[in-house]
């Protein structure tokens, strides 16, 4: 009687253990687990995006408790809450819905005073397509190297955007990758700007933006919905919430609407769209050599958007006259990570000249950047889909 149950003890005690994390724990899962636990550093000890990289760190470690399968508690497990909650990223229902807070907060005037600013935004968007042509060289398919390519824009919801409806399987290292690099642009890019610039054009001062009225603000957000999304309609579900948010914003009648946008709502999405994100990085389907080569390709391409900017503003410098040109500095900031590479361009200028504020200059190609990741966004769905 007592050996009985010791041995239904030491039976059900044994079943229990198997079902432990303990149990079905891989060196992967570690593995994952510490670069979770790096992500919340970062987002606290040095304060790289703590918004982002919190919700995605804390959801990395959930991702990595390893469980039995069956238990409906994965994020890849249908019916799981979690697998409910990853919907929104896997359908591409989160990201237009942060586009619609960043238009909300996002103020335009910058662009608007200096149309020509579009440009370096524009040009930032080679490391888009600079990575697009090395992963299809690297043997990545075309759809895997679209997706792969927008990382470069270092814009989060447009990565996975795209990656939804091109590569569903690398979302995850995409999305992380994307979201790594925009937490890295304080330590990434001013290299690479400092490289680029002599001291002479790091002290170019800039006339001040003039002032913009509030019907151009309206006409800007209603034109560039038309004109952007009539060029590449695929566009319109980033594009079009991002103009809807700005016209909630600069139509003086709609505060309540803008501040919910920029305010509770973009909060909700941002805890939902990074936890899930984070949680996906499962080390059974993340870690593997195409994640690897994806974050490789990703450091990349966020390489060549900071230089593509930095050399594109030397390059109209030449035609421009003493008094109208650019400071190259703050070409960095074309790629759309809003506000960090505006800051970056603001804080190198300052190393150089105290009191020269590039802030306000470099805000226009950095909104600049936001329109031009969600148009190559666009564009590359349009012949990849």
């Amino acid at each position: 009687m007592e050996t009985s149950f010791l041995d239904f003890i030491i039976e059900h005690l044994g079943q229990f253990l198997q079902f432990t994390a303990f149990a079905n724990l891989t060196v992967g899962h570690l593995i994952m687990i510490a670069v979770g636990l790096g992500f919340i550093y970062l987002a606290i000890a040095k304060e790289f995006e703590p918004m982002l990289l919190i919700p995605i760190g804390f959801g990395i470690l959930v991702g990595n408790i390893a469980f039995s399968p069956g238990f409906k508690i994965g994020i890849y497990e249908s019916g799981s809450v979690l697998n409910y909650l990853y919907f929104g990223v896997a359908q591409g229902v989160y990201p237009p819905l942060i586009f619609l807070g960043i238009g909300a907060m996002t103020d335009f005037s910058a662009l608007i005073s200096n149309p020509k600013l579009i440009l370096i935004g524009a040009a930032a968007q080679f490391g888009i397509f600079g990575a697009y042509c090395i992963a299809l060289a690297l043997g990545f398919s075309p759809t895997e190297a679209g997706a792969i390519g927008i990382i470069g824009g270092a814009d989060g919801p447009t990565a996975i955007f795209i990656s939804s409806k091109l590569a569903p399987d690398l979302m995850g290292a995409i999305a992380i990758s994307a979201y790594s690099y925009m937490a890295l642009v304080p330590v990434i890019q001013p290299p690479i700007m400092r490289l680029l610039t002599t001291k002479k054009e790091r002290v170019i001062r800039m006339k001040p933006p003039r002032a913009v009225s509030k019907k151009e603000k309206l006409i800007f957000a209603i034109s560039g919905m038309l004109l952007t999304t009539f060029i590449v309609p695929s566009g319109l579900p980033l594009l079009g919430m991002l103009f809807f948010g700005n016209l909630l914003k600069e139509s003086g009648v709609t505060k309540r609407l803008a501040d919910t946008a920029k305010g509770p709502m973009i909060d909700i999405v941002t805890i939902l769209l990074g936890l899930t994100v984070g949680a996906s990085t499962q080390a059974t389907t993340f870690l593997t050599i195409k994640s690897v080569g994806i974050f490789l390709l990703g450091a990349f391409s966020f390489v060549i958007a900071t230089t593509a900017g930095v050399l594109f503003v030397k390059l109209i410098n030449l035609f421009l006259k003493d008094g109208n040109k650019i400071n190259p500095l703050i070409g960095n900031s074309g790629v759309s990570a809003v506000p960090d590479s505006a800051r970056v361009s603001q804080v190198v200028g300052l190393e150089y000249d105290k009191t020269n504020y590039l802030l306000m200059h470099a805000m226009g190609p950095n909104v600049a950047g936001v329109i031009g990741s969600a148009i190559a966004a666009g564009i590359l769905l349009s012949f990849l889909m």
